[in-house]
């Protein structure tokens, strides 16, 4: 399995610097923008897969929702996470 609990794990722990806060949109946003590079990657070389390009479109959705909430809420927080996790605008 690519996403380990260790990975998920590091992934809390860079962002939000505590692996026990797992509900913050900042660590919701860097698991989903991993999980985002896993299936382009896998799309790369099954073009043909269909339903993890549904699984992508439906998490780039959620991706951008939580962004939005964030930018609407605290707009320094949305800034640091967009270019700490290099996600374009």
């Amino acid at each position: 399995m690519y996403l380990t609990k260790e990975k998920k794990t590091e992934i809390f722990q860079e962002i939000s610097g505590s692996a026990t806060n797992t509900g913050s949109p900042e660590s919701q946003v860097a698991l989903f923008t991993f999980r985002i590079k896993h299936l382009t990657e896998h799309l790369r070389s099954n073009k043909k897969d269909m339903a993890t390009m549904r699984a992508l479109v439906r998490l780039v959705g959620k991706r951008r929702k939580l962004l939005d909430y964030l930018k609407e809420r605290d707009i320094e927080r949305y800034r640091h996470i967009i270019k700490e996790l290099g996600i374009r605008k």
